[in-house]
């Protein structure tokens, strides 16, 4: 099991390793960055349906966010105070509101970011079948 706080993205999903890459080089954290595929998700208390879906941050297994609720999260993690005023800001109310319709666009259409592949678009249960 990782480190908590842990912070879950989509191993198999190339645009999803970028962005995560990106966190490990260039924003510096408490949480452990992890693919969800290389832990336990079931000791952390998340299901393959969350993680399929949504970036989490699981701040002990009781307790996790997703999406940019997660990122805003991870952010307030951050020494610096920079990153961590970028969370406060993309925790807001007002700028979840926003945030949480283009997450969700990204999330649908990550195949077609840089650097995704048609794998990026298949839901994990069918990516399991097809191994």
């Amino acid at each position: 099991m990782p480190a908590l706080p842990a912070f879950l993205y989509d191993g198999d999903c190339a645009f999803c390793s970028s962005c995560a890459r990106f966190l490990e080089e260039r924003i510096p954290t408490r949480a452990s960055v992890v693919a969800w595929q290389h832990t336990s998700i079931e000791a952390l208390g998340v299901s393959v349906e969350e993680v399929d879906v949504a970036v989490v941050l699981v701040t002990d297994p009781a307790h996790h966010r997703s999406g940019p609720e997660a990122i805003a999260d991870l952010l307030g993690t951050s020494p610096s105070r920079s990153w961590r005023l970028v969370g406060r800001i993309l925790g807001a109310r007002l700028v979840l509101v926003v945030a949480w319709p283009a997450y969700r666009w990204v999330s649908r259409n990550r195949h077609r970011m840089p650097g995704g592949t048609a794998t990026c678009s298949l839901p994990q249960a069918q990516r399991n079948s097809d191994r």
